[in-house]
């Protein structure tokens, strides 16, 4: 079993299957929902790039360092955003759970919550990683909120760490669980998939 395998993860209320072209359709329609690509701290691909930015991951997995993943809302049979490992450091037993968006109508419910539990015990339980990263954007309040709610601890904030496309520059806020954590944040997200949703 390795690292840069390419798997299908199940849950309830969403299921993570490899990233494919046969996704565009739903996807496309899942990037106007809310104009994701118009949030400039965000980098989610516009319509247009769609299809090249699927390429891009696929090329990414082929090479050994990202496993993308379409994300299905069970409920509805269709895919409903993307997310994937990246950043895979087999050797030290590290990756990072990355590049993910999804459509506005799914954010903040229990799918999302499903889908990082769904990744973090494949990471922890299967791969036998020692820390999972996160990353944003320092603006993303959003994004950040739902790192923390998970549980994720910030490392640090890596100032002036990317340009761009807009040449603005990106501080990078990094988030990390190692694996002594996992436990009690498997504990949490079982929880919060359990209890009723506010």
């Amino acid at each position: 079993m390795g690292f840069a395998d390419a798997v299908s993860l199940h849950g309830r209320h969403v299921s993570l299957v490899p990233l494919s072209h046969a996704h565009e359709p739903d996807l496309l329609e899942a990037l106007k929902d809310g104009e994701l690509w118009a949030l400039w701290y965000t980098s989610v691909p516009t319509p247009e790039g769609l299809s090249a930015e699927i390429d891009r991951r696929i090329d990414l997995q082929r090479k050994g360092s990202m496993v993308p993943f379409a994300v299905i809302d069970r409920r509805a049979s269709q895919a409903v955003g993307m997310t994937t490992f990246m950043n895979i450091d087999a050797r030290n037993r590290r990756l990072e759970i990355g590049s993910t968006w999804y459509r506005q109508r799914v954010q903040r419910t229990a799918l999302n919550t499903e889908c990082k539990l769904l990744l973090l015990t494949r990471a922890f339980e299967e791969l036998d990683c020692i820390a999972v990263e996160f990353r944003t954007h320092f603006f993303n309040r959003r994004s950040r909120a739902g790192i923390e709610r998970l549980g994720a601890k910030l490392d640090g904030i890596l100032r002036q760490h990317m340009i761009l496309p807009d040449g603005t520059l990106r501080d990078t806020c990094v988030y990390s669980i190692i694996d002594r954590e996992w436990p009690t944040v498997k504990r949490h997200l079982t929880y919060e998939l359990g209890a009723p949703r506010a």
